[in-house]
């Protein structure tokens, strides 16, 4: 087995992250998280173990995705406690909510199915062959690199017409992306009420439905969602004036009067100017804010209309007290989650492992997001001297923010550099041979 030598704080944490794995099999989690780390062409499984050099055990770590897949929840916790613990939270941590698709091929593959392709592309292919994974990232902002999602956890949505086969083998139910999304927040709140923090969650329109505003608000949970132009809004409820009668019964949630946002957003009066923080730059914003009742959300939000270049946006926030520049932020940093499904499949090759059983495809999900994870953490702190060097590429931005898979590269290059150490320690290599030596590592990685 190929004895690659990972820095002491990464190989720390995955082995914390074991500890709630059966005791015969967590310590395969650190070799084959290594593997990825060092894997070449496909990422497949096999690439995995060729590359931390585990060929001839392949079966007992096939076997170990299966135990691993039902265990992802636990797993997934103690990362969390460790991002917290690395990176530390403000005064509100905010989390985004969004599904994505991964590909797969063959009629055998346990909770595939045909599914809407979000990004058709250039041959306009509506729909694809796959899994939905509805995936929670904890969204952090970088004092230099801006926001970055770090992902850690996610549910595969079974349509209800492929269930029955994982229902009768697993005993999976069928749930809707709706109910995985409150499900996912849910656990993420328990999980950080020791912070004592306030919890916001921001999701694309989709899921601003009733199943999920109801769940996120019982969690105790601040739900930022984009807000249906023919949303069925209604007013504040205006109080009884002093003196008049009481009248019996509990105080109405809902207003009597309807509140149209076409009307609202085409009324010339009323706007305003405001300056966020939106994808890197200092923006000025022009919206009207005003408070509504909301059915789906069970009582009153804030609701901010923003206008643009071609039209108006209409979102809401679960908190009557958030502000314009707040919630305008929060739907902008939903974007790290979307960069984060991007490299995800690009640099780590999320769907490319095509195995079969319903449980390996859990866990080699789950395995892809950790791995981003413990990259991200493990880069926090680094200057960016470190982590990339532009000066080969001359008609690049040097003050361009380390990618993704910049971090990645620097992590192997850290492990390649410590193992030509280990190897010439006591002697002194000869200066071209030293120069030789970087040329390659920066060839490898």
């Amino acid at each position: 087995m190929t004895q690659w030598h990972l820095p002491a704080e990464l190989a720390l944490w995955i082995v914390q992250l074991s500890h709630v794995l059966h005791a015969r099999l967590a310590w395969r989690l650190l070799p084959l998280m290594t593997g990825m780390l060092f894997a070449q062409g496909r990422r497949t499984v096999a690439s995995w173990l060729r590359g931390a050099g585990l060929g001839d055990a392949y079966r007992a770590y096939y076997y170990f995705l299966g135990s691993l897949g039902r265990k992802t929840s636990w797993v997934a916790a103690r990362l969390l406690r460790r991002a917290v613990a690395v990176i530390a939270p403000g005064e509100r941590l905010l989390l985004a909510l969004d599904d994505t698709p991964t590909k797969r091929y063959g009629p055998q593959v346990e909770g595939a199915g045909i599914h809407h392709n979000p990004t058709p592309g250039p041959a306009e292919q509506k729909f694809l062959y796959g899994h939905i994974w509805v995936t929670l990232a904890w969204v952090v902002r970088h004092p230099c690199w801006g926001t970055i999602g770090l992902p850690l956890r996610a549910l595969l949505y079974v349509r209800q017409k492929q269930i029955a086969l994982v229902q009768r083998l697993y005993g999976v139910t069928f749930r809707t992306k709706l109910v995985m999304g409150a499900e996912l927040v849910t656990w993420a709140a328990d999980w950080l009420r020791f912070l004592d923090k306030t919890l916001w969650v921001v999701a694309d329109g989709a899921f601003a439905k009733r199943p999920f505003l109801r769940s996120a608000l019982a969690a105790g949970v601040v739900v930022v969602s984009r807000l249906r132009k023919d949303a069925a809004l209604r007013s504040v409820p205006v109080p009884p004036r002093a003196g008049q009668p009481k009248k019996r019964g509990p105080k109405p949630k809902y207003g009597k009067q309807a509140i149209s946002l076409a009307k609202r957003a085409g009324h010339r009066q009323g706007w305003q100017t405001v300056e966020c923080v939106q994808y890197g730059k200092t923006l000025t914003k022009t919206y009207k804010t005003f408070l509504a009742t909301y059915p789906p959300a069970g009582g009153l939000i804030r609701v901010v209309l923003v206008r643009e270049d071609n039209g108006w946006e209409a979102f809401f926030c679960t908190d009557p007290e958030a502000t314009v520049p707040q919630i305008l932020e929060a739907f902008a940093d939903r974007a790290a989650i979307e960069q984060d499904f991007h490299d995800l499949k690009e640099v780590h090759g999320a769907g490319q492992q095509q195995v079969r059983h319903y449980w390996a495809n859990i866990a080699v999900y789950h395995l892809n997001l950790w791995l981003y994870t413990l990259i991200e953490l493990w880069a926090w702190n680094r200057p960016q001297q470190e982590l990339c060097d532009r000066s080969a590429s001359p008609w690049d931005s040097a003050e361009r923010r380390p990618s993704h898979a910049d971090r990645r590269n620097a992590l192997r290059r850290w492990s390649l550099q410590t193992e030509i150490q280990g190897v010439q320690r006591g002697r002194r290599l000869a200066p071209k041979f030293r120069a030789l030596l970087r040329r390659l590592l920066k060839l490898v990685a």
